[in-house]
């Protein structure tokens, strides 16, 4: 099979990075054709400057970056420097990019390339807010049909919100950006807490990243260094969740992951669950399955991929 072709829509976070420094370590099975950045984890002038600073650590400057939305489509911005630090990526001490950030907008590349591949050619990677996404499909339509597929990190039905009692952070955000990509038609896989909470960075598997040796090994153990300290205290879990990864792992390993086809549906109207992802997990009404909602992870054989393919770079 040749390589997934994709574009990495992100708000790096160091779980975005991690996902990042996936997909560009397995060439076999991906192909990035560029990287999107778009505001959630941190203001947009960061999430960009964190994407290159991510290329250059993985030795691909030649990963275009583009800047797209600074803001979501009807709200402020909501960040989370309280889990990521100041800059989004705090932990390691890595350089300043000096790769430059691509002269168009982040939503005119996405629309201009799936307009220049064949349909069916091109996969979105949403890692954050779905804003960048949701405006491309609003400004071109006929892009929709062809997508080969959106597999994105958000939502959470049995383990609720991480933001709010009912919310996930990426999903909250936005709603209105959510809700018109999960009623686009596009073809949906969703990684939503239900998945990401069971990739938890315990310390062997933290120290196995360590032991890699090199700078990638050593960056990626001080970003979970650093942001597990919250997620330890918050849930009295072992370690952090990597949630974005599980994106680009499912690229690679699709049998890692087990879900339902099922209906889901974004709340964007009651504040008490704005940001919701109602997801019809039992059947219980009539309405349309539109999203592959993923529940189960083989956690041992996602950390031994994610630990080999970080070996390459």
């Amino acid at each position: 099979m040749p390589p997934r072709r994709i574009i990495i829509d992100t708000d790096p976070g160091q779980d975005d990075a991690v996902a990042i420094l996936l997909a560009l370590a397995s060439p076999e099975e991906i192909e990035v054709l560029g990287i999107t950045a778009v505001a959630g984890n941190v203001p947009l002038p960061l999430t960009a400057r964190n994407a290159r600073v991510v290329c250059e650590l993985a030795g691909r400057r030649d990963i275009p970056v583009f800047a797209g939305c600074e803001r979501p489509l009807e709200r402020p911005l909501v960040t989370a420097e309280h889990v990521h630090g100041r800059t989004g990526l705090d932990g390691p001490v890595l350089p300043e990019p000096t790769m430059p950030l691509q002269d168009a907008h982040a939503v005119d590349f996405i629309v201009e390339t799936l307009r220049a591949e064949a349909p069916g050619a091109v996969t979105l990677c949403p890692l954050g807010p779905l804003t960048n996404i949701a405006t491309a499909f609003r400004q071109a339509p006929d892009i929709v049909d062809r997508v080969a597929g959106i597999i994105l990190m958000g939502g959470a039905y049995f383990e609720v919100g991480n933001i709010t009692p009912a919310a996930e952070f990426n999903i909250y955000v936005d709603p209105e950006a959510a809700d018109i990509v999960f009623r686009s038609g596009a073809p949906l896989t969703v990684m939503p807490l239900d998945v990401t909470h069971k990739a938890l960075v315990t310390r062997p598997r933290n120290e196995a990243f360590r032991a890699i040796g090199t700078p990638v090994g050593r960056a990626v153990a001080e970003m979970t260094d650093f942001f597990e300290r919250f997620d330890k205290e918050k849930y009295g879990s072992e370690g952090a969740p990597l949630h974005d990864p599980c994106v680009t792992a499912y690229l690679i390993r699709p049998d890692l992951f087990s879900g339902r086809f099922v209906n889901v549906e974004v709340e964007t109207v009651s504040e008490l669950t704005m940001g919701m992802t109602v997801a019809d997990w039992w059947g219980v009404t009539d309405r349309a399955p539109n999203a592959t909602f993923m529940g189960a992870l083989d956690a041992p054989g996602f950390f031994a991929l994610l630990t080999e393919r970080l070996a390459r770079l």
